[in-house]
């Protein structure tokens, strides 16, 4: 027989970071922002989506975070607006 010791069990590998291009967190995070300054509804559901994947991919959720605020700031400057009457001369009537 040998006298070769028996090998160490082997470390499991680190995940593999994901490549740049499949970064779903920031798309939806971007998308958030941009439109929670120009159509509320689509914001929040971005902001939601890019909270759910930075959840998922064990991100900070940081512009999801930006996207419902800046959704919250505007939300309370359109009722602020409407309220006040500020907003009543847009229209065409």
């Amino acid at each position: 027989m040998s006298d070769i010791p028996p090998m160490p069990p082997m470390a499991p590998m680190p995940p593999t970071p994901q490549p740049a291009g499949n970064d779903k967190t920031t798309l939806w995070g971007v998308l958030g922002i941009i439109f929670s300054i120009c159509c509320l509804p689509l914001g929040v559901v971005f902001a939601v989506l890019s909270l759910l994947e930075a959840k998922k991919a064990g991100k900070q959720p940081t512009l999801a975070y930006v996207g419902f605020a800046l959704a919250a700031v505007f939300l309370v400057l359109n009722v602020i607006g409407v309220v006040s009457g500020a907003l009543s001369g847009l229209s065409n009537k």
